[in-house]
């Protein structure tokens, strides 16, 4: 064990943060909070930056991603950052052609739908994301005590993207494959679950203090689908990153009828979008691990008042958990104002201080 790392292998000098504690079920100073798409989005600063730059060549200059990561964590003093990039590096990355389309998102040349389109899945390489490791190593020790969380897509989201050839509403094409040729499916998401786990290896080996896995758009599926189609590619994943002793979370979105099934595919904390409360999310997943959110990214549109009492119902639900990151119940949305987002972070720190 390197003489900077914990003895579960987190980096030593993130420990103690109120983050990590949370994601291993200990007493807190305050409630932590970080958000999803923190990186970003909402903020002036980030949209100045990124002027004339285009989304996947930003995720591959390390010094863009440093300086993305760390502006909310200067902005609204949250409790960890997340590393800037986007699901679908690790696919780009070795050889896949696709670019992010502004307003549409992801889109593949190529998709795979046939056994033969498989080949275009090459194992990746840590010398094929050298800027990842790079731009992290930047990171912490720029973020110090701050956590940094570092993050993949999971199988069945990158595989919509790959088979529907980019976003999709109805994931028909996803669904047809899924049904149609089960051996071919299950062989597409073994690859992406060692794509996946390879890229969560070296945002670990390089630094981070936590990992999330996304599973986007997993709130498609049937728990029966789930159970039998995805869940051993996402627990291959899990299971791969195990024994470096990082916190692992798992989040996906209109999941609360997944929520006890993706729990068992083995995260330490449970991401909750905001449709259920948190106390019923806790009776869902069962005891044992963390949860993570809450709050409606909507909310953050309305009165400050009304954030208040939105936010009091989300601690509220959560305040039997042994372990509970603040959260919104998805993504920050672009158009948020960022002075919102700080309100909040104190809001949440002032009425959960010990």
């Amino acid at each position: 064990m390197s003489a900077n790392l914990s003895p579960t292998g987190t980096p030593s000098q993130t420990y103690d943060s109120a983050f990590l504690k949370a994601c291993r079920r200990e007493p807190v100073p305050h409630t932590p909070v970080w958000f999803m798409r923190q990186a970003g989005r909402s903020l002036p600063e980030y949209r100045k930056l990124r002027e004339g730059t285009q989304m996947l060549e930003s995720c591959m200059r390390p010094d863009l991603v440093t300086e993305i990561t760390m502006q909310p964590v200067r902005r609204h003093d949250v409790d960890a950052a997340i590393f800037f990039s986007d699901i679908v590096v690790p696919l780009k990355a070795i050889g896949i052609d696709l670019d992010i389309k502004p307003g549409i998102g992801p889109v593949v040349a190529q998709p795979i739908r046939r056994r033969e389109d498989l080949a275009q899945l090459r194992d990746l390489t840590p010398e094929d994301v050298w800027y990842v490791t790079e731009a992290i190593g930047m990171l912490t020790g720029e973020l110090g005590a701050t956590p940094l969380i570092g993050f993949a897509g999971a199988p069945f989201t990158l595989a919509s993207y790959l088979v529907e050839g980019g976003p999709s509403k109805n994931h028909e094409h996803t669904k047809a494959l899924m049904y149609g040729d089960p051996e071919l499916w299950a062989d597409l998401l073994d690859r992406l679950a060692e794509i996946t786990s390879a890229f969560l290896k070296v945002q670990i080996e390089a630094g981070v203090s936590a990992v999330q896995l996304f599973d986007s758009w997993v709130g498609a599926l049937a728990p029966a689908d789930y159970r039998r189609s995805v869940m051993p590619a996402s627990a291959k994943v899990f299971s791969a990153v195990e024994s470096y002793g990082v916190p692992r979370i798992h989040f996906g979105v209109g999941t609360g009828e997944l929520l006890g099934l993706m729990g068992e595919a083995g995260a330490d904390v449970m991401g909750v979008d905001w449709r259920i409360p948190m106390d019923e999310a806790v009776r869902r997943v069962g005891p044992g691990k963390a949860l993570q959110g809450n709050l409606d990214p909507a909310v953050l549109f309305s009165t400050p008042e009304a954030v208040e009492i939105k936010t009091r119902e989300v601690l509220d639900a959560a305040s039997g958990l042994e372990g509970h990151i603040f959260n919104l119940g998805h993504g920050v949305l672009p158009t948020t104002d960022p002075e919102a987002l700080t309100r909040l972070v104190d809001y949440v720190h002032t009425q959960t201080r010990r």
